[in-house]
């Protein structure tokens, strides 16, 4: 009998240590995926405040950018240190192209922040250069943006490229039809 007891305290205590065992684990555990999820809650925090961060680096960098051209509009001897065009440019020319080169960079940096799929920035542009103005200042710079590669930029820039060519080459006045709006996952 006494070796009956004695089994069954064996087996309740085994019993006990192994449910003991277990909740310890599983304590564990919980406190392990509690952690992780404050892990990933945080991860996820800074992956936001880094784009906010990105954000606003590239906002006061455009702002910057407007600035600076505007006192070139507005000062032809400001303008002639941005005059880095294919060919001579009169001053008035001069001043175009600073705000073309304004035009296209807000479209630029409205694609970057995700205001404009690259669909819709297609769009504006195929618009935007119906003005001659425009498609000069953009021929008289192609060696400048040849000097960029492997950037979001240069392949804007190319699609651009790609777009004018298909402008002019088109047989139809009707320029909103022209050319393929690229595809892609940001496409609208």
């Amino acid at each position: 009998m006494a070796t009956q007891n004695f089994g069954a305290r064996v087996l309740r205590s085994a019993a006990a240590l192994g449910i003991g065992v277990a909740t310890g684990v599983l304590a564990t555990l919980a406190t392990q995926r509690h952690a992780l999820e404050s892990l990933r809650i945080r991860l996820e925090h800074l992956e936001r405040s880094a784009h906010t961060q990105q954000d606003t680096n590239l906002a006061t960098q455009q702002r910057q950018h407007w600035e600076l051209l505007s006192k070139a509009i507005d000062d032809p001897d400001l303008a002639e240190v941005l005059d880095l065009y294919e060919g001579g440019v009169s001053p008035k020319q001069r001043r175009q192209y600073l705000f073309a080169n304004a035009l296209y960079t807000n479209l630029l940096f409205y694609y970057r922040i995700g205001n404009l799929s690259r669909d819709e920035f297609f769009k504006h542009v195929r618009g935007t250069f119906q003005n001659p103005i425009v498609r000069e200042y953009w021929h008289a710079t192609r060696q400048q943006r040849a000097s960029i590669a492997d950037t979001d930029e240069a392949e804007l820039g190319m699609l651009v490229d790609d777009l004018l060519q298909q402008l002019e080459e088109a047989d139809t006045e009707e320029w909103w039809v022209v050319g393929e709006p690229p595809g892609g996952p940001d496409a609208s």
